[in-house]
């Protein structure tokens, strides 16, 4: 189990800046609930279900390793309404960081993210080239919101 403070700034990225992807890991999620956020992850040949507190930069997180016949049982549970979000993540470096690329699929076909997890909530990390705005503070680039809504049409500033 892993019981953290997750803190982390996400931008949409500029795809015609992105460098070429390394191989990524492909991922599922799906939402059991919303009030915590209860997620259900796939993640390669990994799973994990996790609870997230409430906020957009900075939330309590605790993960659980699950088996993932486990993971595929409760994902048919997901919240009536709401997508399977799936997306292929890749890691890239810049300024020292591990910056994560999350290129999502249908039905989010076109959406491209890019996160990065930091130490403390004031980090303001320098955003590589290939970052677009940053969204953090808008609740609609959240992949619970993304699972409910879909994809945002106009970013807005925070």
């Amino acid at each position: 189990m892993r019981d953290t403070l997750e803190i982390e700034r996400r931008y949409l990225a500029d795809p015609g800046a992105l460098p070429p992807l390394p191989p990524g890991t492909p991922m599922e999620q799906s939402y059991l609930g919303f009030d915590p956020v209860v997620r259900v992850r796939l993640q390669g040949e990994r799973a994990f279900l996790t609870v997230k507190g409430p906020g957009l930069v900075a939330r309590r997180e605790v993960e659980l390793e699950i088996p993932v016949p486990a993971a595929r049982a409760l994902a048919e549970l997901r919240v009536e309404g709401t997508a399977v979000i799936r997306k292929t993540r890749h890691e890239l470096p810049h300024g020292g960081r591990t910056w994560e690329v999350d290129v999502y699929l249908p039905p989010l076909d076109g959406l491209v993210l890019v996160e990065v997890e930091l130490g403390a909530a004031d980090e303001a990390p320098e955003p590589p080239p290939w970052a677009g705005p940053e969204v953090t503070e808008d609740p609609r680039y959240t992949n619970a919101a993304l699972a409910r809504l879909g994809t945002p049409s106009v970013p807005t500033a925070p």
